[in-house]
């Protein structure tokens, strides 16, 4: 079996592969972290949107609430106005 030595040039190629992937594991890291910042600004952005979505609900339930007191109360005032009618066309 032969004992392969290294020399100087497989010594600098060696050592520049650790560096590449030195390099290339930071930009990895980095890439993470900003993935990360991203997705939490997603989560954030969402939370807003569906309290926004909820309020726009509350508001929408309350305003058919108040339209139909307001229909109420305008069928009881037209049936006063047809009661009235009817007791004057009778004079």
């Amino acid at each position: 079996m032969a004992v392969k030595r290294w020399n100087d040039e497989m010594l600098d190629e060696l050592a520049s592969s650790v560096t590449e992937m030195r390099e290339g594991m930071t930009e990895m890291r980095e890439g993470i972290t900003e993935v990360r910042d991203s997705v939490d600004g997603l989560r954030v952005t969402a939370q807003a949107l569906l309290q926004v979505a909820a309020q726009h609900e509350r508001e929408i339930e309350l305003t058919k609430q108040r339209q139909a007191e307001n229909d109420e109360r305008f069928n009881v005032l037209l049936e006063e106005v047809r009661y009235l009618i009817r007791g004057n066309q009778g004079d």
